[in-house]
């Protein structure tokens, strides 16, 4: 199956849907980030700690990868940065463009597949911004491995991704606050029938792979990265109350 069409697809739903995740931030939070008052998400809920990134942005040549939408590629042009927002989804990185006619930003979007970045050459980057999103993606190691080749000596990865075991459970019945163990991990779309797919997605939500910690952990250290900060994070979901759905990284390219 041509996942990157199907979840392209749906992306571009999303927005007109409006997925809190398509909304573009608003005037004033890209005013407060001129005065150097900002935040991001790599996860849910948690802003990133601030001593995560180097102690100013002006200048950096940052990637915001598969994190279309308008919400942190704006925030760190603001900021001063050299900001390319990478996405699959034409939608999303309309929200990029608009936020920046609208605020007087200048950022550059590029659409294609987060596996593939050789559009880019190598060391092009000092850092990598990637928010929770190789979940709809069905291979996350070449994902860090394009991260890695794509960063300067230096640089720094931040991502963001799903806790695993989030997807052992039936979604629909885990919304209503009923656990009940159902699919065996990694859960794979591909391998549901069309009644399942439609049942856990819907017709127009985007498929989502789970990847193992090995794969989300030890893929970065495996890439050549060394691993420099952690945490977790809570989902705004019933499960969310039990258990932190969301692992975020710092790494840096030696």
């Amino acid at each position: 199956m041509d996942i990157r069409s199907i979840n392209r697809e749906r992306w571009d739903k999303q927005v007109e849907g409006g997925n809190p995740w398509t909304i573009p931030c608003r005037p004033e939070v890209i005013a407060a980030a001129k005065r150097g008052e900002w935040s991001v998400l790599l996860t849910e809920q948690r802003p990133v700690p601030r001593g995560w990134f180097p102690n100013a942005l002006v200048g950096l040549d940052i990637l915001c990868l598969a994190s279309g939408g308008g919400q942190q590629g704006p925030i760190f042009a603001a900021l001063g940065a050299n900001v390319t927002v990478f996405d699959l989804s034409p939608r999303q990185l309309d929200q990029d463009r608009m936020v920046a006619r609208r605020d007087g930003l200048t950022l550059v979007t590029v659409e294609g597949d987060m596996r593939d970045l050789s559009v880019f050459a190598n060391e092009s980057f000092d850092l990598v911004f990637h928010p929770v999103s190789n979940v709809f993606c069905p291979e996350v190691l070449p994902v860090w491995r394009e991260a890695f080749r794509v960063l300067r000596r230096g640089g720094i990865l931040l991502a963001g991704f799903d806790n695993p075991c989030m997807f052992i459970f039936d979604y629909p019945k885990a919304e209503q606050g009923i656990f009940e163990v159902k699919y065996p991990l990694p859960f794979d779309p591909t391998r549901l029938t069309e009644e399942q797919r439609l049942r856990e997605f819907g017709q127009d939500s985007p498929w989502e792979f789970s990847h193992s910690l090995e794969e989300q952990i030890g893929g970065q250290l495996s890439a050549g990265f060394i691993l420099t900060g952690l945490y977790e994070d809570q989902q705004n979901t019933p499960l969310g109350k039990f258990i932190p759905g969301y692992i975020a990284t710092r790494a840096i390219k030696p």
